[in-house]
């Protein structure tokens, strides 16, 4: 009787459940919490909200990375760290004339403090090394070519300055929505038959018709508009725009993240994914074949933020644009003995 109460104790010690050897335990009834694809009225996913995309996620991957996709979370915290180090540094050296050369510094700069949740290496994501594909002879001509008439001709007139400088285009209105230093917030609004993307640099609104509910074709080929003409398309979740028709007069249309060329022949392809409670995924494809050697992909994990986005009044503010253009007139006449 003894030998048998021991070997019940040590029995039920070993299971801590009470089961004699053998048995294994029932199942948990505590339910997995899963998360839903919220939906609008007519059963498509619901972009609706505001949205950041900032992050200190570099646009094109270092070199020294390959192809390396993505970073583990000891490195993540590392690139974070060495960035900040690097950010902080710029913002004190070179003094006072330096600080008033750069036009902005680090202060102003609304970044954040970490990469993108994704932890991938670049924005840049195709082709496999983070990196824009090379341009073609063509392509590399113009970029050279546009470079030396600015270079050349700076300030003539407005139409020589930078789209940022003239409150026209930014990087983050897209398409593609490139993260900038500051205001990378948008406000997106769905309806059965469109859906219309604010981007708070500039304060663009992008209205963009659904193709299943508006039979709408594209622009004539000499209809141009900074941001394209726009079409989209739900393909299962995944919400599908592509843009073709863009203006691409004067500099690069990509803003000041990344310094490159464009012509008639861009399309750019957007993917709008629904991927959490807090997060959409944003994939973007650029093409241009008569400029690039082959496509290029990017993508920015979007991020729920708190809003409203507030205006941003550019024209009203754009103080630079009279100093640029004034200070080069005083430079034109000192030139001349004047």
């Amino acid at each position: 009787m003894k030998d048998r109460v021991l070997f019940l104790i040590a029995a039920l010690t070993l299971t801590g459940m009470g089961l004699a050897p053998g048995q294994t335990a029932p199942a948990s009834k505590t339910p997995v919490k899963t998360w839903t694809v919220p939906r609008t009225a007519d059963g498509h996913p619901n972009l609706q909200g505001v949205w950041n995309t900032a992050s200190l996620t570099p646009f094109q991957r270092p070199p020294e990375l390959g192809v390396k996709q993505s970073f583990t979370e000891e490195e993540a915290q590392a690139y974070e760290d060495g960035r900040l180090r690097d950010l902080n540094r710029d913002r004190r050296d070179g003094g006072n004339d330096a600080d008033l050369g750069r036009a902005y510094n680090e202060a102003w700069f609304d970044r954040g403090t970490k990469i993108a949740r994704t932890r991938q290496t670049s924005l840049v994501v195709d082709p496999p090394d983070g990196r824009v594909p090379p341009l073609t002879q063509q392509g590399k001509a113009k970029y050279d070519a546009n470079r030396a008439y600015y270079a050349a001709h700076p300030a003539d007139g407005p139409e020589d300055r930078p789209l940022p400088d003239r409150c026209i285009q930014f990087s983050q209105v897209g398409p593609p929505m490139l993260p900038g230093n500051y205001n990378d917030n948008y406000q997106i609004v769905q309806t059965p038959d469109s859906i219309a993307i604010l981007a708070e640099m500039g304060y663009v609104v992008r209205l963009i018709p659904i193709a299943a509910t508006t039979a709408r074709p594209h622009l004539a080929p000499n209809v141009r508009q900074w941001t394209g003409d726009a079409r989209g398309r739900w393909e299962g979740d995944t919400l599908v725009v592509e843009s073709t028709n863009f203006n691409t007069r004067g500099r690069a249309r990509f803003g000041v993240v990344y310094d490159g060329p464009s012509d008639e022949n861009l399309k750019v392809t957007e993917r709008f994914t629904r991927t959490g409670p807090d997060t959409i995924l944003y994939r973007a494809t650029v093409e241009d074949a008569t400029l690039y050697t082959k496509p290029w992909t990017l993508e920015i994990p979007m991020n729920k933020a708190e809003g409203p986005v507030y205006e941003y009044a550019c024209h009203e503010g754009n103080y630079g644009m009279h100093g640029i253009l004034s200070g080069e007139r005083k430079q034109e006449q000192k030139a001349a003995g004047r």
